[in-house]
């Protein structure tokens, strides 16, 4: 009887530590760092040490040991102040993106957007690159102006990502909030206007002699047209593609691949619905438009998404990871090639709006919160 007690008991610990071992191990989130005014953006310098912009404050370097937040001074000063801009409807201006060189080891370069602005014309998306001294940027230099300055305040894009060619690209939005507005050549399908595009650009500013060609009179470094509000760049792990979420009106969110040379349809057509319903755009073949990868039924407002390649989560490596503002979603995507296979939707009952999905350079995972008391999460194992 003892034999045969001991032998189940064996049996039932051998099933429990299978079962263990294969049980989908749920993720926790950890806060590391709180009192952020809405952080857009953040980048790792060090193992501990991230720069981060606060769409709705100031560019500052954390130790996310120590907790310690320093403020980088000398930002320039035509920094849209996003508290007190009234123009339009909605208030998307702030500091966005910031990103650092390839080799930021040996240079000390970071690149940032924000919206700027000038006197009685109104606001756009600039691009800059600088260095840090004393906390303070220094040799600052302009590498972009989305012009033309309008009254309207939202829909800048101002996405930044090197890619695996360690070429610059940059998301500028149209810039409209309703389609009626829309001159007869759309803003996003002109190749002359330099809102609606994506740009591709060397560290210095100048353009790569191998970008797409689209005419005479095209605006310099025009990569891909056709984007209504683009903000979030990836880079696939295994293939260096970049992928890119995109902003729809009503519904019509988007995930895509960037394509030389590619329109992305904005406004010919969409998978959602036109703020403006009497709006009629152009007809167009749409054969000669690039479709998204995927598209959501109900509105998300996507962000900076992230793929995963670390080991904390076995299950996740290569995963493609896309927050959202709207009802405070995170996204895990499973893909095959250029298309997804799977989709789940994780922390689903502690909804909050996420503006990126970092990693860290050891592999760790971090959200970005969109508060007032702006947070840093990391995704972790219970």
């Amino acid at each position: 009887m003892k034999s045969k007690i001991l032998y189940f008991a064996l049996i039932w610990v051998v099933s429990l530590t299978f079962t263990k071992s294969f049980a989908q191990i749920i993720p926790v989130k950890e806060t590391v760092i709180t009192g952020l005014k809405r952080p857009w953006s953040m980048v790792f310098i060090t193992k501990n040490d991230v720069l981060l912009t606060e769409k709705e404050g100031n560019l500052l370097r954390i130790n996310l040991q120590s907790k310690r937040k320093t403020i980088i001074k000398g930002f320039p000063s035509d920094l849209v102040d996003s508290l007190d801009v009234n123009y339009g409807k909605g208030n998307n201006s702030g500091i966005f993106e910031v990103v650092i060189d390839p080799n930021f080891s040996i240079n000390q370069y970071l690149y940032l957007s924000y919206a700027a602005q000038t006197p009685n014309e109104g606001t756009t998306t600039k691009i800059i690159r600088a260095t840090i001294k004393n906390d303070s940027l220094t040799q600052i230099k302009t590498l972009l102006i989305a012009s033309p300055f309008t009254k309207q305040n939202h829909h800048y894009g101002g996405g930044l990502k090197f890619g695996s060619d360690q070429k610059l690209y940059i998301t500028i939005g149209e810039r409209l909030f309703y389609e009626i507005d829309e001159p007869a050549t759309p803003i996003a399908q002109d190749p002359t206007d330099k809102r609606g595009k994506i740009y591709r650009i060397n560290p210095d500013g100048s353009i790569p002699n191998d970008n797409p060609n689209f005419g005479k009179n095209a605006v310099a470094g025009l990569y891909a047209l056709g984007i209504r509000a683009a903000q979030g760049m990836a880079i696939h792990p295994e293939t260096g593609d970049i992928w890119f979420s995109e902003h729809g009106t009503i519904q019509g969110d988007e995930i895509n691949i960037l394509k030389a040379g590619a329109n992305y349809g904005w406004p010919l057509v969409t998978s959602g619905q036109y703020r403006s319903k009497d709006y009629n755009p152009p007809k167009v073949d749409v054969s000669t438009l690039t479709s998204p990868v995927w598209f959501w039924r109900q509105t998300v407002a996507p962000t900076g998404l992230a793929f995963y390649t670390g080991k904390e989560f076995p299950a996740w490596r290569n995963n493609l990871f896309v927050p959202g503002l709207s009802g405070g979603s995170l996204w895990r995507f499973k893909l095959e090639n250029e298309k997804v296979k799977s989709v789940e939707q994780l922390f689903v009952d502690e909804p909050v709006r996420l503006r990126k999905v970092v990693q860290s350079p050891d592999g760790k995972l971090y959200l970005l919160t969109d508060e007032l008391d702006g947070k840093i999460i990391r995704i972790k194992k219970p």
